[in-house]
């Protein structure tokens, strides 16, 4: 018998942006309505397997000594003294050493951390023997990320670190990707995001400030996805990662296309407090093309 490869142009693709346990009531960045949502995605699945051909999962995925978590700083006047969850770190704080790098922070052997050609002027962020300056590297991320207008560097509480159960997806909806799987003899396609120390990747196709080929734009990604006649986008954050993502993926989307994309707006909620946010997301979308649905109406004819 000859497996054929599945290279179907066409069709539609379901993307559930970071369905992890994490994101939903008794995780450690708990949305109070992701477990509704998940449900939801998970009937949408389980309903519609054959009008589904192609299923894209992102997982956030971090370290304990991310950049974004608390374990990552200290306050430069109390040493030991980690900034809370929320804590919003400004480029001028780290000038005025109000909040630094742990001094013990050391970057993974072998790991390809900065490479010039992404980042920029390694002078900023190197001493004088060449070698990385945490304490400047600091200082030069957060002003390049204030630079960009979008963000401050928010501390968050430590989620979807790597083997931890907050990293898995959330039961019922693998369960449902399980069931679609083994109906279709297809695979899900999985994309890791948020794993380097050094950024933030609130988009699954690049991270927030640049700063090696791993980190830049995901054009091996785009292009599976422009694969598709259709593109339903749901998941966790609306706030976040599903806006910034839906962003990314518009910018390098064919403008006459947009119609061709459907955000499912009950499949995905706000991280609480950033309700604005998901709101103004939901009217770019729209303004931009972009379908909003709800999971039922997806396949309505």
């Amino acid at each position: 018998m000859t497996t054929i490869p599945d290279n179907e142009h066409g069709g539609t693709t379901l993307l559930i942006v970071d369905p992890q346990n994490d994101f939903h009531p008794g995780g450690s960045l708990a949305i109070p309505k992701a477990d509704e949502d998940a449900e939801r995605i998970a009937a949408l699945i389980k309903e519609n397997v054959r009008s589904i051909n192609r299923v894209m999962v992102t997982l956030d995925s971090h370290h304990k000594l991310h950049i974004a978590n608390p374990c990552f700083w200290e306050s430069g006047d109390i040493d030991n003294v980690q900034p809370d969850p929320f804590t919003i770190i400004s480029h001028e704080d780290v000038k005025q050493g109000k909040w630094r790098p742990r001094s013990f922070i050391k970057l993974p052997v072998g790991e390809t951390n900065i490479d010039p050609a992404v980042f920029g002027d390694m002078d900023k962020i190197t001493d004088s023997n060449g070698k990385l300056d945490i304490n400047k590297y600091a200082s030069e991320y957060t002003r390049m990320l204030e630079e960009k207008g979008l963000f401050k560097l928010c501390i968050w509480p430590e989620h979807c670190l790597v083997a931890t159960p907050g990293h898995n997806v959330v039961p019922c909806i693998r369960e449902a990707l399980e069931e679609w799987s083994g109906k279709t003899g297809r695979s899900i396609e999985w994309e890791i995001k948020g794993e380097p120390l050094l950024t933030e990747s609130y988009s699954a196709l690049k991270a927030e400030v640049p700063i090696c080929p791993k980190t830049s734009f995901k054009q091996h990604l785009q292009d599976k996805l422009l694969l598709s006649d259709r593109l339903l986008v749901c998941g966790q954050a609306k706030s976040h990662c599903v806006n910034y993502t839906m962003r990314d993926i518009l910018h390098h989307w064919p403008e006459e296309d947009a119609s061709k994309i459907s955000l499912l707006t009950d499949c995905s909620s706000a991280v609480p407090g950033f309700e604005d946010a998901a709101t103004k997301f939901e009217d770019d979308m729209k303004s931009a093309g972009v379908k909003l649905c709800t999971a039922s109406e997806a396949f309505e004819s």
